[in-house]
């Protein structure tokens, strides 16, 4: 029975006791009306019952509207005078966007590529950072290590033409019978006539 709480007059809770929390928010509007249901009685008698409020009487004009009629009529009046579109409502459209994989005009162009003498100065420079520069300066203020073993010596096995006979220069192939006859008669030709001449009409000039 602990669960079951008294509510507020006119009030029904529906879960557990809102009376407390319902009289706490509604506690500042009772307030309000009951100073308004005050200066309503004062205007109505007349009497200075309720002069403690402090609350001027509202100047009364017979002559003027009221205020309240005129913003009303103002507001209707500009609405009628207000252009009205039509505005034409569309279904909704499908939406194709580009796609770059397909269109290949949505592509960036592609860029030139560098030409073989770049390349290999840029690959030199990078040897030269990676294998000279980088160390030099990460070692920079640091004790040198200690130098490890050198590499051992191994016999160096160089081709040698006298056993490897693949490295020589292939035989020169022999002269036929006629191109010996040939080269023999232009050497007799040679010896026993040209050159005797040659040789004594140098004597001669000489």
């Amino acid at each position: 029975m602990s669960d079951i709480h008294s509510a507020s007059i006119g009030f029904i809770a529906p879960i557990g006791d809102f009376g407390r929390h319902n009289s706490q928010i509604t506690g500042s509007v009772n307030h309000l009306w009951k100073d308004f249901y005050a200066q309503a009685l004062a205007e109505q008698s007349g009497t200075e019952a309720f002069a403690a409020l402090d609350v001027a009487p509202a100047i009364k004009y017979e002559n003027t509207e009221p205020r309240g009629g005129t913003e009303v009529l103002g507001t209707i009046v500009t609405q009628r005078h207000c252009e009205v579109q039509d505005t034409e409502l569309r279904p909704p459209q499908a939406l194709f966007l580009p796609i770059a994989e397909f269109e290949l005009d949505l592509l960036p162009p592609p860029a030139v590529p560098y030409p073989p003498e770049e390349i290999i100065a840029q690959q030199h420079q990078q040897d030269f950072t990676a294998t000279w520069v980088r160390p030099l300066v990460m070692a920079q203020g640091h004790p040198l290590p200690d130098p490890g073993p050198g590499p051992e010596p191994r016999p160096l096995h160089l081709p040698i033409a006298e056993f490897e006979t693949d490295l020589l220069p292939p035989p020169a192939e022999p002269f036929d019978a006629m191109t010996l006859i040939e080269q023999q008669r232009a050497m007799d030709f040679d010896l026993g006539w040209a050159r005797p001449l040659v040789v004594n009409n140098l004597r001669l000039a000489a």
